[in-house]
């Protein structure tokens, strides 16, 4: 990708927090749109020691430079005592837009995050949409090596994604001191991997990787700080048979998730690809919903009896049923969950997504190719089936 990829993020015109997991972007993103922007980079080892060591030098330095209306700090994490000079200059309204971004948020929540509520907005970048890459956009591609811009820009993408999980072990967990054994880290990671796109069973996870519950459970809570990861919430508005109560866990990307999931002997090739695809669709569907300005929520449905539907997104515009299948053909079998949530819900729109290449309606439910219906997920465009 030679060209630079415009992406449907929109930001805001007050200050703003832009958090996304690394290799998303986000600095590629800013120095496009804010070229001229006071720039405070913390990956850079002198920098960094410079600001954490004298935080009050960022006040002398906007300070000293009136003439920039847009301050921009990078990785803000690595010095969250930052805040506590941004907030002061927030508060002397001198007009300057501070732009903060971060890949994880776990230090910001324990050091200061909340003095900016109201005062700095939190926005996010996901990976690459289908749409963003327009003809661009190789769907077996992004199965097998996800959406992340760092991946798709590298000519070696196998190595690159194979590569980034153990970045982050190594620059984001271990040097953060985010857990205290990075081995039981590690084989937790694999473990979990068996739960992309299932429902999350902490002790099943726990038993796995032979790690104590509670520590399996902060595990969960570091990816999402991390924002490697989402769980996803049962829908049970106006429920009419009982619903199970565990979150469905994905990973932030389909090639994150394919390069933590083991592929050995025991391993059917078909369950990988099928939740690769069902983890494909959930990126898009966040992302999606994130850069509306959180207009929907994202569910799953699945009753106590065994009827299931991927995802249900709802919202005042949309009430979608989503169900998301790695195949071909469409059997009548396949569509039973979709038909029972139509039945609890006859106001929902029921969407099948499939490997076919056909755009059909069967039973009053929307069968329409998966490829197609990411590539029709644009903020530039109205949605219609």
């Amino acid at each position: 990708m030679a060209t630079l990829i415009p992406r449907f993020f929109t930001a805001p015109k007050e200050s703003f927090f832009l958090f996304g997991p690394r290799g998303t972007g986000k600095s590629t993103w800013l120095k496009e749109n804010y070229a001229s922007a006071l720039w405070i980079d913390l990956l850079d080892p002198e920098t960094f020691r410079l600001y954490t060591a004298y935080p009050e030098r960022l006040s002398e330095l906007v300070l000293g430079n009136p003439e920039k209306k847009t301050v921009v700090i990078d990785e803000v994490q690595k010095a969250p005592e930052l805040l506590n000079v941004v907030h002061s200059l927030i508060e002397k309204k001198l007009g300057i837009q501070f732009i903060l971004t971060g890949s994880s948020s776990r230090k910001l929540k324990r050091s200061g995050v909340d003095l900016l509520a109201g005062r700095a907005l939190k926005k996010s970048l996901h990976p690459f949409m289908a749409a963003e890459l327009t003809h661009e956009f190789d769907f077996g591609n992004s199965l097998k090596y996800g959406m992340l811009p760092l991946v798709l820009e590298s000519k070696n993408k196998q190595d690159t994604l194979n590569s980034y999980v153990a970045l982050y072990i190594q620059e984001e967990v271990q040097a953060e001191g985010l857990v205290r054994n990075i081995g039981n880290f590690s084989r937790f990671l694999e473990a979990i991997s068996f739960s992309h796109g299932s429902l999350l069973n902490i002790s099943n996870v726990a038993r796995e990787c032979q790690v104590e519950r509670k520590v399996v459970e902060n595990y969960v809570t570091i990816l999402e700080d991390l924002m490697l990861s989402h769980r996803i919430g049962v829908f049970s508005k106006r429920a009419k048979r009982a619903t199970v109560t565990h979150s469905k866990f994905y990973f932030f990307d389909a090639g994150v998730f394919r390069s933590l999931r083991p592929a050995g002997p025991l391993d059917r090739s078909e369950e990988i690809d099928g939740a690769a695809l069902e983890g494909l669709v959930a990126q898009h569907l966040i992302a999606w919903n994130s850069y509306r300005g959180e207009k929907t929520s994202l569910f799953y449905w699945r009753t106590r009896a065994g009827s299931e539907v991927d995802f249900v997104v709802y919202g005042k515009d949309f009430f979608w049923a989503i169900e998301v299948k790695n195949t071909a053909k469409i059997s009548d079998s396949d569509l039973r969950s979709l038909q029972a949530f139509k039945d609890d819900y006859p106001e929902a729109q029921a969407i099948f997504l499939y490997r076919g290449k056909e755009k059909l309606l069967k039973k009053g439910i929307h069968c329409i190719p998966c490829e197609q219906f990411l590539q029709k997920l644009n903020m530039n465009k109205i949605f219609k089936l």
